[in-house]
């Protein structure tokens, strides 16, 4: 772990009750005189407190010192998702969390089942917890839009995964990209997009949406 999440980080002052204090002391096995890095993710700073006093339920912590050390990829990447299993989405969204990909869109589209509900507040806090491992000092922003195109209204340069010559590289400068659900894009899905703006993958095998999601993070990104 790379830091504790808690909303009031930056204050001259904490108690650690419940879940943290659990966490901190029964899992992590800190204790008394230690100090820990806390952020709230809303700065970019990162904040060292020490434990001053310790009991069963509750920590007394006091602010030692902090810093500003952003930590985020070096390019941004907002990735329009069409629907899929949340089973799938909440399995894949840590490792993409890892990569560093900036924000998610998820949208319905055609072949989207549209009995498939994404639970937003599941979803934060898996992202909290993939951050405290991984570091990152900025959540992952997650969204949904109404339909295609009006994502592609407020997002004109989008491209979209497809079958087409024209290959992603690494070297990409790519910032928005639109990755379909199983089944793939409808003809008038793939109408909406001029022909530079299809792009596809160097390969003869089929992936399925969450694994052609990482490949696309992983060649933008790192």
């Amino acid at each position: 772990m790379q830091y504790l999440f808690l909303a009031q980080a930056g204050e001259p002052n904490l108690t650690l009750r419940g879940d943290e204090h659990r966490y901190i002391f029964k899992v992590r096995r800190h204790r008394e005189g230690e100090v820990i890095a806390l952020r709230n993710l809303e700065d970019a700073s990162i904040y060292f407190y020490k434990i001053n006093t310790l009991s069963k339920k509750e920590a007394f912590l006091s602010l030692e010192s902090s810093k500003v050390l952003e930590v985020k990829a070096k390019k941004n990447l907002h990735l329009a998702w069409c629907v899929i299993d949340p089973k799938s989405v909440e399995k894949i969204l840590p490792t993409l969390n890892e990569m560093g990909v900036n924000a998610i869109t998820f949208i319905y589209c055609s072949r989207s089942q549209k009995s498939f509900k994404l639970d937003f507040t599941r979803l934060e806090k898996i992202l909290l917890n993939s951050s405290q491992q991984c570091g990152r000092s900025s959540l992952l922003q997650l969204s949904m839009a109404n339909s295609l195109e009006e994502f592609l209204k407020e997002h004109p340069n989008t491209m979209m995964l497809n079958f087409s010559k024209n290959i992603l590289k690494e070297s990409s400068t790519i910032s928005t990209f639109l990755i379909g659900c199983e089944g793939g894009f409808t003809t008038d899905e793939v109408a909406l997009f001029e022909e530079e703006k299809l792009i596809g993958l160097d390969t003869p095998l089929v992936l399925k949406s969450e694994s052609a999601v990482c490949v696309v993070a992983s060649k933008l990104l790192i």
